[in-house]
């Protein structure tokens, strides 16, 4: 399993985007690793938003791919998925329940605006007020 010194000078490729790390935390027996990532909503709006994006997952699913010097997930915590190719889509065209990298994931809205990706196993316990705060996302 990676460490938080791994995690901090790496970043994480999910959705075509790069994560950076920004904390660990426990809850409810589950180390998780949380990302984050902040983004222009739309180029194309006349006064674009900045998007807030988080990413929850179990510490023990980040992998390190040492061919492309980046931070991957495995739910075996081992194996390195295969990276595919994909249009970036804006956040706010994106589906709220989606597979990538092989999981199953789901997108939440969190306080003051921002979204939060899960896992789908994980979503019920933190895409909730108390899951959300002890992360240190409130």
């Amino acid at each position: 399993m990676l460490t938080a010194s791994d995690l901090e000078i790496n970043v994480l490729e999910f959705r075509q985007r790069s994560f950076q790390f920004e904390r660990l935390a426990d809850y409810e027996g589950t180390d998780y690793a949380v990302f984050s990532r902040t983004e222009t909503e739309s180029e194309s709006q006349f006064r674009p938003r900045l998007v807030h994006l988080k990413l929850v997952v179990p510490q023990a699913w980040v992998v390190y791919d040492e061919p492309n010097d980046l931070l991957a997930m495995a739910k075996d915590g081992v194996t390195v998925p295969v990276r595919l190719t994909e249009p970036v889509v804006e956040v706010g065209a994106e589906r709220r329940e989606f597979r990538e990298q092989g999981i199953d994931w789901r997108r939440g809205d969190g306080p003051g605006g921002i979204l939060v990706y899960v896992p789908e196993e994980h979503a019920t316990q933190v895409l909730t007020p108390d899951g959300l705060a002890a992360l240190g996302l409130t």
